[in-house]
């Protein structure tokens, strides 16, 4: 609030700490008057030398550095652009974090055949083989979903059970170890 001022403080300006690494700053409160009054006499580059406006007003301004999880030859992680599902890419990034970024996988011909009776049973519910990969799995579920929801059915009730079946095999098979 600006000194003598009664009006209620609805505006919020930028106190005297600025925003940065150790928390948000603080704020200020104006009125309606008082806020274009501070708004035409605060200058965001005052403190700053010449290169740092220069680099601050640049459009690439924080864009120049890659982030450890994109940077080429990142180790053991997958990247991102060798997924085309979002959803495939994270969980195929959780998995490596969960194995340790400098263990060696195991081989994916020896973990495709370690299937627990439950598991092997959702994968005939669904109609995979072992052999297969997460990507599989999510495309054969969203398969199976489409052909037997309700909604693509004109309502019809008659595939429910079978749906909830496919429903339930996804839920044991995307957390069963090969497909992780």
């Amino acid at each position: 609030m600006a000194p003598g001022c009664l009006e209620a403080g609805e505006f919020r300006a930028i106190g005297h700490e600025r925003p940065g690494f150790d928390g948000p700053g603080d704020y200020r409160w104006f009125c309606l008057d008082h806020i274009r009054e501070f708004n035409a006499g605060y200058n965001w580059f005052e403190g700053m030398t010449t290169e740092e406006i220069l680099e601050a007003q640049s459009p690439i301004h924080g864009w120049q550095t890659e982030t450890r999880a994109f940077r080429p030859g990142a180790g053991s992680m997958p990247r991102w652009a060798d997924f085309e599902d979002p959803i495939d890419a994270i969980g195929a990034r959780a998995a490596g974090i969960r194995r340790g970024a400098g263990q060696a996988a195991e081989s994916s011909d020896s973990a495709r055949l370690r299937f627990s009776a439950r598991e092997q049973e959702a994968l005939a519910v669904m109609g995979l083989s072992p052999t297969g990969d997460r990507t599989a799995l999510r495309r054969r579920y969203t398969e199976l979903v489409r052909r037997y929801h309700p909604d693509r059915n004109g309502g019809d009730r008659a595939h429910e059970s079978r749906l909830q079946r496919v429903v339930e095999a996804y839920q044991v098979l995307r957390r069963a170890r090969p497909f992780v």
